[in-house]
């Protein structure tokens, strides 16, 4: 303690006045009930976004859109999580060499994998064939997606630092191996908040499976809880307890009333708590959700070759329920949802994460994904949306060329491919190579950092900018990693 200060450390300091607290303390606190009132109206949105920062902005009303870093090419992300790592080179990545040492011992270093009963070389069981203006290979498992490939920005070289589901998938979702940090889909968010009033700027579609690691993949970590993900099922309603229990509107509007009163006089007392915001945020938000869920969910609206394109009667095992969740991502961009991530449909067993029965459990994940996502890429398109919605096709790793036991694949963090379409990504692309086996990331190699920071760039952010204040470090989704992948940015 300095003997010219009356404070033994700084938390006893009186702290400095925002311009929400003056707002609030001032005249009563009628600075704060005309700034509630402007902040309302979407005509006055422009004029408060110019005169305060981001940050005010947010404490204010979270979910309010604010002013990307730069002109943004995309406004809302689509993230199609294949959960399991599908095999590159079955998909997107042929490789004759492979083909020619198909049951051969494999000719390169073998590196520790999850399970280490590595057999011979395995080739793959499908055959490739070319596509669209730009020629680019996709194997007979996506003959739906393979007609897109002139939008689609195909990444050969991605990496992973773990080999393991629940950490890997930590590390895609949250740019760290570990729980606890936050989501990708609450980074856009808090960065950019949402364009849709009524319903939450980050959405997850359950379409069967919830990924190794559980929630916390879609959580908000330090940031507010405002912005963690939704959960939605493909299925009416798709949030539980969305109706509302009270016998009339009136009565819940009454407590509604009463909650916010009770909480707002909680702040007046002490101050600016994000928990109790982040509450007072969701109450709000859960109400409007009541009118807007169901209008989400009907299908009415949609031509019945729109429904039918989507596979939303088709009796294909994980088809239905896949195809519900991209129509759903469809009308969610539509109603300016921000981010939204789709998992895997239940087919009955494994994922993409086949240590065995390759042929059958690759073939059965893609024939429930395929027609669904194609239908996707086609709809946005024809509606004008796709230049401004940036799709993401991915998984936490890849598999290895040669074999688990006999048929099957094991995990393979040091190369595999990734996708983007939309939203400013260049189609008709591919960027970077494995070798020649598909086994390791040998040109322009990538890094999940480097797919987050190029997603984030395409969305007018700037990746090393955005940043949060924790534990006395700004944390940014990049950590203190992060390029652009200039190969696949139009």
């Amino acid at each position: 303690m300095s003997k010219h200060s009356p404070y033994p450390c700084n938390r006893l300091r009186p702290a400095p006045l925002s311009r929400r607290d003056l707002l609030r303390q001032c005249a009563a606190g009628f600075g704060t009930a005309a700034l509630t009132g402007l902040m309302s109206s979407k005509a006055f949105g422009g004029a408060v976004s110019a005169s305060l920062t981001d940050d005010e902005i947010r404490k204010h009303e979270p979910f309010a859109p604010r002013r990307p870093h730069f002109t943004a090419k995309a406004t809302s992300v689509i993230f199609l999580y294949m959960d399991g790592g599908p095999s590159q080179v079955d998909t997107f990545d042929p490789k004759p060499r492979l083909q020619a040492d198909d049951g051969k011992p494999f000719a390169m270093k073998m590196e520790p994998t999850q399970f280490n009963n590595n057999g011979n070389t395995l080739g793959s069981p499908w055959k490739f064939k070319n596509h669209g203006q730009s020629g680019i290979p996709v194997s007979s498992l996506f003959p739906n997606v393979a007609k897109h490939v002139d939008d689609m920005a195909i990444i050969r070289s991605m990496t992973s630092l773990f080999n393991e589901h629940t950490n890997a998938n930590y590390f895609l979702h949250t740019g760290i191996g570990v729980q606890g940090r936050p989501s990708m889909g609450a980074w856009v968010t808090y960065g950019l908040g949402s364009a849709c009033e009524n319903l939450p700027g980050f959405v997850v579609i359950n379409t069967g499976l919830t990924p190794p690691g559980g929630l916390d993949n879609f959580n908000s970590g330090f940031l507010p809880a405002t912005y963690q993900g939704s959960v939605f099922r493909p299925q009416n309603p798709p949030v539980a307890n969305i109706r509302r229990t009270e016998a009339t509107e009136q009565q819940q509007l009454n407590k509604l009333a009463l909650m916010r009163q009770l909480d707002g006089e909680v702040l007046e007392r002490m101050g600016r708590i994000d928990p109790l915001e982040s509450a007072i945020a969701n109450y709000e938000m859960a109400f409007r959700m009541q009118a807007a869920v169901p209008d989400l969910m009907d299908f009415s609206d949609e031509p019945q070759h729109i429904k039918e394109m989507y596979g939303l009667e088709t009796k294909t095992k994980g088809t239905a329920q896949f195809g519900t969740g991209c129509l759903i991502a469809r009308r969610l961009v539509e109603r300016g949802v921000r981010f939204i991530e789709l998992t895997c449909p239940s087919i009955g067993h494994d994922r993409w994460d086949q240590h065995g029965g390759l042929k059958a459990g690759h073939a059965d994940n893609a024939m429930a994904t395929d027609q669904p996502i194609a239908a996707l890429l086609a709809d946005l398109k024809q509606r004008g949306m796709l230049d401004e919605t940036l799709v993401i096709w991915s998984g936490e790793f890849g598999r290895t060329p040669f074999a688990q036991g006999k048929d099957g694949r094991d995990h393979n963090p040091y190369g595999f491919t990734s996708w983007m379409a939309g939203g400013g990504a260049k189609g008709g692309t591919i960027y970077g190579e494995t070798d020649e086996y598909g086994y390791k990331a040998v040109r322009d190699k990538v890094e999940i950092y480097d797919l987050h920071a190029t997603m984030l760039h395409l969305l007018g952010v700037d990746h090393t900018r955005q940043t949060f204040r924790y534990s006395g470090r700004d944390m940014r989704l990049t950590d203190v990693h992060g390029e652009l992948i200039d190969g696949v940015i139009a």
